[in-house]
């Protein structure tokens, strides 16, 4: 048996170092590893896809890091920043996740150093309370015994008060009584009783009511007692506090305003300090969100307190009694974790900005991913994880998750890629949760998801719907027949992921003149409209230069555009439009048409896409034509591409052919259809 065990422990041995072996081995940067691991993790997620029927099939992580959907890389950084406690700013679009990787990043930092942090009364200056750090948990009880001492001394005093009084009250006037009966008589006795008694009762609540006054208004037991003002108690994890939007005396501290300053009526200075955020996040992060609506001086002091790491508390206001106060530093090491969107670069501060690029890192957060098995399954993990922590809400049948996937597709607005700004896709999945609720129903299932669309559609929608349905009333938007310089245009209202597109009628008119210089453009348009307009001059002026010269102007108007226009989607529109005028060849207004021009003819891409295709379809327009390179990004319901035609387009050529009746008017079209006058000067 004894031998039987040795040759057990032995092929352990050898099992161990295969291990190891193959461990270090699978660990070597060869260049075939990760073609190989992407493709390994594509069949796991293949596989997993395969197998679940819900979301109570599918596994969530017990940590908030393992939660966090598609910021691989910052996901990493995190790691990184709780390992060396560095700090990190992160920029994105809202919705990516920046909040939960800060509390993600505390739940990863160790507990065992934090500390309380305790406001004591300096004798030698009442004005600069001094400040001590205890244990963790330890500043609750340094307290509760301060105050226990002095409550004992207060006690003290009672009882010496109570036998004061019985030795004076029943012993002095019976003296009193005797001595002066014996002397004067008995009459002469009782008066003096009388007044002896009476003058002790009023002498005995005059010193209680001192003492009382000594116990209520700060006497000198009480302006020993410390005050906590960073407590961890029972805390089960590192701080994590949000300041985002937080006013000075939030985030740094303050002492407050003492009404009565004299007198001994005063609230003891050390009393009156308040700790910021910068103190209670101590050993912990820190969360600023839009970081760039600090105040200048706000965010110079927050980069003193990163750089020393301890901050003084004083008063915030000029006219507050609590602006004389200015406490010992007071620790405030934190891992500072802002956020922002590109605006918030440069609107920073310089200074601030350098100190978290040179001690930490800077990240920009992603808004979509690559739309693979691996990726769809971490949006299936996200409704899993919406339904546990609203708890509230039933579980998605695995159809109802693939409409979700399939909403991230289309809110994704690029090819091939699935959204990641989910707070918008997590109200989805609430909304729909909160219907199959109310209906009563086991699990969430596709129709749900339908019904949640219609309820919590956004401002943007609702609007957009608004919009379409007066527009159409008043013949604002025309959905059949033909018409010469009249075009419907496509646009989008609203940003990120809240896209909602509308009809833009656009009209143009060539009139006798010559006298403008450029093309004339009325609806208030932005400052890249404009631009766009100047582009489709030059392709107006490449087919029509000499004819037009110095003989017509042309007037663009945008219709009924009070909310403003912006961007350049339109520039195929208005090319048509002006087009369509100069030649008197009618444009089909059962056609709407959304893209970009080069100045060369050429269409670009644009965004919204899909938003803007269901405006069409809502507003009953059968066909649509988009620029070629966006035909893998419309998303939409098949019953819905049921009821519309997508013609993709590559320049305005084949636009031209498509949307404006050439009938009779061949000759120019044949025209139009040669590349335009561009002169080559060298």
């Amino acid at each position: 048996m004894a031998r039987k065990g040795v040759v057990k422990k032995a092929a352990k041995k050898v099992a161990a170092k295969k291990s190891v072996v193959k461990k270090t081995a699978s660990s070597a940067p060869t260049s075939a590893a990760t073609p190989t691991k992407t493709v390994s993790q594509a069949k796991s997620a293949a596989k997993e896809l395969a197998e679940y029927t819900s979301t109570k099939d599918i596994p969530i992580s017990d940590e908030l890091i393992g939660q966090v959907i598609g910021q691989e890389e910052a996901v990493r950084v995190m790691r990184k920043a709780a390992a060396q406690r560095r700090h990190v700013l992160l920029i994105g679009e809202p919705g990516t996740g920046k909040s939960m990787l800060g509390l993600a990043l505390a739940q990863m930092l160790p507990k065992e150093k934090l500390v309380d942090i305790l406001s004591f009364p300096n004798p030698d200056d009442e004005n600069q309370p001094l400040i001590r750090t205890v244990k963790g948990g330890e500043g609750r009880r340094i307290v509760a015994t301060a105050r226990m001492s002095g409550d004992s001394m207060f006690r003290n005093q009672d009882m010496i008060f109570t036998l004061l009084g019985i030795v004076l009250l029943f012993f002095l006037p019976y003296w009193v009584f005797n001595y002066y009966s014996k002397l004067h008589g008995a009459v002469v006795g009782a008066i003096f009783f009388f007044a002896f008694f009476v003058g002790i009762i009023i002498s005995l609540g005059l010193f209680r009511l001192a003492l009382t006054a000594q116990k209520r208004m700060g006497g000198s037991v009480k302006n020993l007692i410390p005050k906590t003002i960073v407590d961890n108690f029972r805390r089960t994890s590192v701080p994590f506090h949000d300041a985002t939007g937080a006013h000075a005396g939030a985030l740094l501290g303050d002492v407050l305003h003492d009404p009565f300053q004299s007198g001994g009526l005063g609230t003891p200075a050390h009393e009156r300090v308040v700790a910021g955020m910068i103190h209670k996040a101590h050993m912990g992060v820190l969360f600023i969100d839009e970081i760039a609506t600090l105040q200048p001086h706000t965010q110079q002091e927050l980069l003193t307190a990163l750089q020393e790491g301890k901050y003084a508390i004083t008063g915030q206001s000029e006219r507050s009694a609590g602006a004389m106060v200015r406490t010992e530093a007071v620790p405030c090491s934190f891992i500072l974790l802002a956020a922002g969107n590109l605006e918030t670069v440069q609107q920073m501060h310089p200074a601030l900005r350098s100190r978290i690029r040179g001690y930490g890192y800077e990240v920009y957060m992603r808004e979509t991913m690559p739309d693979t098995p691996e990726n769809r399954l971490k949006i299936a993990r996200f409704v899993a994880q919406e339904v546990k922590k609203d708890t509230r809400i039933p579980h998605f049948s695995r159809a109802a998750v693939e409409y979700v996937i399939r909403e991230a597709a289309k809110r994704a607005y690029r090819k091939g890629h699935l959204t990641l700004r989910l707070r918008e896709l997590g109200g989805l999945v609430r909304a729909a949760g909160d219907v199959a609720r109310e209906q009563n129903a086991d699990m969430v299932e596709p129709a749900h998801i339908d019904l949640a669309k219609i309820a919590a559609r956004p401002l943007e929608q609702q609007i957009a719907d608004q919009y379409i349905e007066r527009k159409k009333a008043y013949e604002v938007i025309l959905t059949t027949g033909k018409a010469v310089g009249r075009v419907n245009g496509l646009a989008v209202i609203g940003s990120g992921s809240t896209f909602s597109g509308i009809i833009l009628p656009i009209e143009a008119q060539v009139t006798p003149g010559g006298k403008a210089t450029e093309i004339i453009a009325t609806g208030k348009l932005g400052e890249i409209a404009k631009e766009a307009v100047k582009n489709v001059s030059a392709i107006v002026k490449s087919y029509f230069g000499e004819d037009i010269k110095e003989k017509y102007d042309i007037y663009v108007q945008f219709l009924q555009t009070y909310e403003g226009v912006e961007g350049d989607s339109a520039s195929i529109a208005v090319a048509i439009t002006i087009l369509s005028a100069l030649t008197d060849a009618p444009v089909k207004q059962d056609y709407a048409v959304t893209g970009s021009l080069s100045v060369r003819g050429d269409v670009l891409p644009v965004g919204g896409v899909s938003a803007k295709v269901e405006a069409a379809i809502e507003a009953g327009i059968p066909n649509v034509i988009v620029p070629e390179s966006n035909l893998r990004d419309i998303v939409i319901d098949e019953n819905s591409l049921k009821r519309i035609r997508i013609i993709p387009v590559k320049t305005i050529q084949d636009v031209m052919a498509e949307m404006i009746d050439w009938k009779g008017k061949e000759a120019v079209l044949a025209r139009l259809r040669q590349p335009p006058v561009v002169s080559n000067r060298t």
